[in-house]
Formats: C-alpha cells, sequence, structure tokens
C-alpha cells in the first residue's frame, strides 16, 4: 500500500471530507475518523439496511470510528494527544468552529510542528461568502451548473448525486498527497467547495471568459459536435450516438445507408451541423426510431462510431465489464456480514488498491485508541460514564 504508515485524523463529516479520507485510507492510510455522540450525520440518512445507513457506509471504509466530546475539555485533550502522532489533519468545520473547539490550525501546529492540516470550506477563508453555508446543491447552483442542465426552458437541474462534494475530496486528496511529497512542514491547506467547482467546470466557463457566450441549455446534447447526444429506439431506449468528428459522421453515414447525409452541404461538416442541428437530428432519430437499441450499438460500433447505452442503475451492475472488473467487492461488516464496497478506480501494479476494513460502527474503535494513548480501562469508564467518549 503506497501510504502505508501514514497517520490521519479525521475531523471531518458528511461527504467531501469522508470521500477524501477512504481515498486515504484506500492508498494504506490509518484513518482514525473522529465522530460526535451523536456520530456522523450521514448514519442517520436514508436509505437504510437494517438500520445502517447506505450513504453512510459508501464512504468510510478503512477506518477506526473514535467517539468523542469536542464541547468536553478532557474530548479536546484526546484530539491533542493524537496530534501528536498523526502527519494529517483534515477538517470541514463550519467557519469559527474549529478555533472556539481547539482543533484549528494555530493551535494544532503548535502541537506538532510536522503537521499537514488539510481544510474544505464552502467557500475561501477571508472572502466575503466565508460565513455562508455551503451544501452540494448551493454549489451547484453557484457554479452555474444548474443553468447548463436541463432542457431549454425547463427548471434548474440538479445533478442527481453530490459532484462537488466530491471533485473537492478528490481535490484536497491531491494536495495533501502534494504535501507529503514536498516535505515541507508544518503545510496549511485549504481547498474552497465553490472554487474547486469553477475550476472543475473546466472548459464551459472558459467558452465564457473567451467569446462572452453563456453555455445553452442543450440537455444531453454538445454545443459544439452534432450528432453527439441520446436518441430512442424503437421501444422507447436511450442510447448514445457520438460522431464528434467528420470521419466518425461519414462512417454513421455509411453505417445506417444514408451517405447522401455526408454529402448533403447543411450536414457535411460539423460547423454545418452544428448550425443545422435540428433538422438532421430529427432526421436521424426517425431512422433509429427502426430498429433496437442493441442493433443500433452493434451496427455503428462495427463501422468505429462510439455508441452505448443509457443505462438504468440495474443495467450497470449487471455490465460484464463491470461484473468481471472488480468494481464492485465485498467487505465483512461487524454488523450487516458481508456488504458491498465500490472499488477505486486505479490500479497500482495490476491490482486494485481497496481498503477491506469495513465502514466502522459507532464508537468501535474507541477503547482501542484511547489505551493506545495511555488511558487505563477504568479511565475510559469514567469517560463513557461522563458523556466525553462512547463505545458499544
Amino acid at each position: 500500500m503506497l501510504l502505508k504508515g501514514l497517520k490521519v485524523l479525521d475531523l471531518s463529516h458528511t461527504l467531501a471530507g469522508p470521500f477524501a479520507t477512504m481515498v486515504l485510507a484506500d492508498l494504506g492510510a490509518e484513518v482514525i475518523k473522529i465522530e460526535s455522540p451523536s456520530g456522523d450525520e450521514t448514519r442517520s440518512w436514508a436509505p437504510f439496511v437494517d438500520g445502517e445507513s447506505s450513504y453512510y457506509l459508501s464512504i468510510n471504509r478503512g477506518k477506526r470510528s473514535v467517539v468523542v466530546n469536542l464541547k468536553d475539555p478532557r474530548g479536546v485533550k484526546i484530539i491533542h494527544d493524537l496530534v501528536k502522532r498523526v502527519q494529517v489533519v483534515i477538517e470541514n468545520f463550519r467557519p469559527g468552529v474549529a478555533e472556539k473547539l481547539g482543533v484549528d490550525y494555530e493551535t494544532l501546529v503548535k502541537i506538532n510542528q510536522n503537521l499537514i492540516y488539510a481544510s474544505i470550506k464552502g467557500f475561501s477563508k477571508n472572502s466575503i461568502y466565508e460565513e455562508k453555508p455551503a451544501y452540494d446543491l448551493i454549489i451547484q447552483a453557484m457554479s452555474g451548473l444548474m443553468t447548463t442542465t436541463g432542457e431549454e426552458g425547463s427548471p434548474p437541474v440538479r445533478v442527481s448525486f453530490a459532484l462537488f462534494d466530491v471533485i473537492t475530496g478528490l481535490t484536497i486528496v491531491n494536495y495533501i498527497l502534494a504535501g507529503l511529497y514536498s516535505g515541507i512542514r508544518p503545510l496549511r491547506i485549504e481547498v474552497p467547495m465553490y472554487d474547486a467547482a469553477i475550476f472543475s467546470m473546466c472548459y464551459v466557463p472558459m467558452m465564457y471568459l473567451t467569446t462572452g457566450r453563456k453555455p445553452r441549455r442543450m440537455g444531453h446534447a454538445h454545443p459544439s459536435m452534432v450528432p453527439y447526444q441520446a436518441f430512442q429506439d424503437k421501444h422507447g431506449k436511450w442510447f448514445i450516438v457520438a460522431a464528434a468528428n467528420d470521419r466518425l459522421w461519414l462512417n454513421l453515414c455509411k453505417a445506417i445507408g444514408r451517405e447522401d447525409l455526408a454529402s448533403d452541404p447543411r450536414f457535411a461538416t460539423n460547423p454545418e451541423r452544428v448550425k443545422n442541428r435540428d433538422e438532421l437530428i430529427k432526421i436521424l432519430q426517425e431512422i433509429f426510431h427502426g430498429n433496437t437499441r442493441e442493433f443500433w450499438i452493434e451496427t455503428l460500433s462495427k463501422s468505429g462510431v462510439p455508441a452505448a447505452p443509457v443505462y438504468e442503475i440495474d443495467e450497470v451492475f449487471e455490465d460484464p465489464y463491470v461484473k468481471n472488473q472488480g468494481i464492485v467487492f465485498k467487505v465483512r461488516h461487524r454488523k450487516l456480514g458481508e456488504i458491498p464496497q465500490l472499488s477505486s478506480p486505479g490500479f497500482i501494479n495490476g491490482a486494485r488498491s481497496n481498503s477491506l476494513t469495513p465502514p466502522p460502527m459507532l464508537g468501535q474503535d474507541t477503547v482501542e485508541v484511547l489505551k493506545g494513548l495511555g488511558y487505563s480501562e477504568s479511565e475510559i469508564e469514567v469517560l463513557r460514564k461522563e458523556g466525553v467518549v462512547y463505545y458499544p
């Protein structure tokens, strides 16, 4: 494991931070997840499997759960003791909360001057929006993303999962790894979700900045390439056709038996196809209504034209690639038995890099970690009775 020996103290909650620390755990880091007595709030998010949240299970493998009440000075002392033993701290508290609790950068770096302190925020520190609450939906709205999705004239459309939480989590992992490589200590890292969102949208904001043109809301179509979108077959099933250049367009016309379309001046080149998009899409859709999705994907693929089904989620996990490539693997959960997990996407020397440690039950590692700090069983029991720590 590439990060074996790295110790991470995870003070984060919800999605962006926990996703980041799961990635680090998959790479071999030891992650100690600090939870409040009520647990990470995602533990209470439906749907549930025998009382356990699927949401929580999706982003917390490879971690040890330690419950500490940070509103009690004795709980803060536990954190300070742990900070002496780790290389990385990651947090996503609301502005001012870390300082109030005594787990902010200035406090912790005095305890461990070799610390990498990584913060995920909605908006940058000392900015006009520093105090503004930020959830993924807020960032999707303010990034402009929701006015580029959906059909023209329809209400704003949210991407169905917390896209920018995930992107922000991956981004802070990049900075942490760069920090580890640099050797610079102490090191303070901050990744604002808003900044990460705009950066990740890449060519969409750049098109506006360079041309002054706002992106159109085009559903599943592409502003610069035609045909590059979804079509329906004779049964109403959707599939994608991606003829992204003139060579692929010619291949497409040959495959569907309509070479006349390739020589039609309205459609001969991509700029002309973009200009005459509506006419062309209507013609193609009438053709594709004539047969099944499977037929068209096979026909187009044989001609070198990229084509693919638009899957329902159950179809994703029936796809032979997904079934055969180890994208889903199993871990043995303390309560649930074997549960599925989504594999990290990379291969290291030909093998997947996944932590096989299941998502922890609330506080299941509290006693073990506190003993490692030198607490006796009787001291730990007193802390539990007085609400400073929790363990099952």
